[in-house]
């Protein structure tokens, strides 16, 4: 873990498995049963490891288990497809499992439909609302934290709308429509564009008229073509951080990585299909995905991912207390948004390095 963050309070008050003819068996020595559960770990797994399961024989000479059959299919946010994070991750887990990921890219809120409708396996998302409703209605079980970063509004260098170094989000929102300066909305129902609405419903300016424009692009996309215009968009700070040697686009408005409103937090979230309600989707192996990566290994892999120098995500599955909140709705018990901002921050001072 990294030094200790000595911050102050926030800057800103913004507030059933596939059938049998779908299974193949995993010849792996050690590989039991665990793995497939959501904490799990990928250490020890070298020839002649103990961790028999169900259906191996316990001393890794040969016993096969299954995990699914040998498709997932994952439907997740165009930012870890755009940042390059599951063309690291992915290739790591089939050759573990033997199981080959196929990435549905999409908003998060189209993701979420895909699995609604039993088209997707697992999903990997970034929008907690809709993450929360998700599970409410049953589609979704075993949530589990995976990292985070923020979101950071970027636009060009000589900044129309004066914006830069505001320290509150929505004051950069109502200056950017109160100018009328060119905004790019992604307008996609992605977790970024629902992070968007957000900020303007709690501005004084409503997004309307020719200088707001939505893009019904991914991430990567409406970066590139707010560099082409000169226009100002909301990112997360990865996708940014991916593309900034081939765009000229600046952050104006930092997020809580750097001590911006904790309006901008963002974290990312993964969470199996319900094999009760669609009993087609591969439910194992969609719980070995889990197991992988919050797993100490998938953490790492995670953690050590650059693009352009700079880390892009920051993983935060692994915690020495329980965290039991990850696993239901964030309004379950009483949890109020004052204890979300708060564990966000906790996670900002424990795992981001001081000089990031």
């Amino acid at each position: 873990m990294s030094e200790q963050r000595n911050t102050g309070p926030e800057a800103d008050d913004e507030t059933g498995w596939g059938s049998t003819t779908r299974r193949r068996a995993l010849q792996a020595a050690g590989v039991g049963g665990a793995l497939a559960l959501a904490g799990c770990t990928m250490g020890n797994q070298g020839d002649g490891g103990d961790g028999g399961g169900d259906g191996g024989d316990g001393g890794g000479g040969g016993g096969s288990n299954s995990v699914g059959d040998g498709t997932l299919t994952v439907a997740t946010t165009t930012s870890t497809y755009d940042t390059g994070l599951l063309g690291e991750l992915n290739p790591m887990f089939q050759s573990t499992f033997g199981i080959q990921v196929e990435p549905l890219v999409q908003g998060t809120g189209a993701a979420i439909r895909t699995a609604r409708d039993g088209d997707a396996d697992i999903i990997l998302v970034h929008a907690r609302g809709a993450e929360d409703q998700f599970l409410k209605d049953g589609f979704g079980v075993n949530r589990r934290d995976v990292m985070f970063n923020d979101f950071v509004i970027v636009g060009p260098q000589d900044d129309p709308a004066g914006i830069n170094g505001m320290s509150s989000a929505t004051e950069a929102f109502a200056t950017i429509a109160e100018t009328e300066s060119t905004f790019l909305s992604r307008g996609d129902d992605s977790g970024t564009n629902k992070k968007e609405l957000t900020i303007w419903d709690q501005s004084s300016a409503s997004p309307t008229g020719s200088w707001y424009q939505e893009t019904g692009k991914g991430m990567g996309d409406t970066l590139n073509q707010a560099n082409q215009v000169g226009g100002y968009t909301l990112a997360d700070r990865g996708t940014f951080l991916s593309l900034k040697s081939d765009i000229d686009l600046v952050i104006h408005v930092q997020g809580p990585l750097k001590d911006g409103p904790a309006i901008l937090r963002n974290p990312y979230g993964v969470i199996p299909v319900n094999p009760a309600v669609h009993d087609n989707v591969n439910y194992q192996a969609a719980m070995a995905y889990v197991g992988f990566l919050t797993s100490p290994a998938g953490q790492e892999a995670i953690g050590n991912y650059t693009a352009n120098g700079s880390q892009l995500f920051f993983p935060n599955a692994l915690a020495e207390e329980p965290q039991f909140d990850q696993y239901v709705p964030q309004d379950y018990g009483g949890n109020t948004e004052e204890l979300r901002r708060r564990r966000y921050q906790h996670w900002v001072d424990n795992i981001v390095p001081n000089d990031y």
